[in-house]
């Protein structure tokens, strides 16, 4: 529907006064001198210009409303985007207004939150270095200050200090690796691929672990032949992530991993009878270097981002990576795979 031309708007009326003033003159030249039309349109012009100074008057304090507004958002003096208020005869720039001040609010936090994260990431990372750097400089500086000599303890020192520099290599791995994926350097190779195959010598990797501690890891599937669609490279860490995690908190009963078909997809679940989680421990359970109890986290080693990295991976499957679990009971971890 085409809005119709408001001619009296102070936009128009410097057009509309011009093609009145030479209708004027063709008439004049037209029909000749006539007193009366000559009274007619001195008042006709007297009116215009009342007119325009109205109009003109108008937009000057349309013009202030809008440079009002605008200095305020700089300053930072409205809360809400309701608080931005133009005349109704502005009601479309008054939306626009309001929909850029939510954009820009929304960008000023998104950036707030990056920063906090930002800051977070760098105290974690400098934390996780520290302590097993010190570890090793203090099991160095004990064997340098004479344990080296001592047989009863000088190997132990050494293995304890050969441990804490495996650590120390996992962290930078994981380091390196989220930090890619984050950038989004980390290149992904889809291929269509037998998930029966793959899953066997995963679980044979971590079968004699399972077993150390009294667990049994079991593999679940609904049929050998069943192919999905992934990179098998970083499905296998993802793979060994969340294994590795279900044996650590686990100190009786199974793990397992199932397979079950779907229509489009196959959903892949990992299940353990461990210690479990709690409500907050589920929310977070993804974010980097969270750990759900610290004192046992360092006991049993991790880095504390192999999940964020376990859940980038996940995503960029297309997939959404969820979580059941209940305290004292066991865990439920999965996510979908194309067929």
């Amino acid at each position: 529907m085409v809005k119709p031309v408001k001619i009296f708007s102070s936009y128009y009326f410097t057009e509309f006064s011009l093609i009145f003033i030479s209708f004027e003159i063709l008439h004049f030249l037209i029909i000749g001198f006539n007193f009366q039309f000559l009274i007619a349109s001195v008042a006709t012009v007297f009116l215009l210009l009342i007119l325009h100074r109205i109009l003109s008057r108008r937009r000057e304090a349309a013009v202030t409303q809008i440079r009002n507004v605008i200095r305020g958002i700089n300053r930072n003096e409205f809360s809400s985007p309701g608080e931005l208020i133009l005349d109704e005869s502005l009601a479309s720039l008054q939306f626009e207004i309001r929909e850029m001040y939510k954009k820009m609010k929304g960008d000023i936090e998104y950036l707030k939150k990056l920063e906090r994260v930002r800051t977070e990431f760098l105290a974690n990372v400098s934390h996780e270095l520290r302590t097993p750097i010190f570890t090793i400089q203090g099991y160095l500086e004990t064997l340098l200050n004479g344990a080296l000599d001592d047989d009863k303890v000088n190997m132990m020192f050494l293995n304890k200090a050969i441990r804490h520099t495996e650590n120390l290599n996992h962290l930078l791995n994981d380091l390196i690796d989220i930090s890619m994926i984050e950038s989004g350097e980390m290149k992904m190779t889809f291929r269509y691929f037998n998930i029966a195959e793959f899953l066997k010598p995963v679980l044979d990797e971590y079968g004699a672990t399972a077993e150390g501690k009294g667990l049994e890891l079991k593999g679940n599937y609904i049929r050998e032949g069943l192919r999905l669609l992934g990179d098998k490279v970083k499905l296998k860490q993802v793979f060994a992530n969340l294994i590795e995690n279900a044996i650590k908190y686990t100190e009786e009963g199974k793990i397992e991993v199932i397979v079950e078909e779907e229509e489009n997809s196959a959903k892949i679940i990992v299940k353990d009878t461990g210690i479990g989680l709690s409500g907050e421990d589920i929310e977070r359970v993804f974010e980097r270097f969270y750990r759900v109890d610290k004192g046992r986290s360092r006991e049993i080693g991790g880095t504390g981002l192999g999940l964020a990295i376990v859940k980038h991976i996940v995503e960029a499957h297309s997939s959404k990576i969820k979580v059941k679990s209940e305290l004292n009971k066991g865990t439920e971890i999965w996510f979908r795979l194309k067929k």
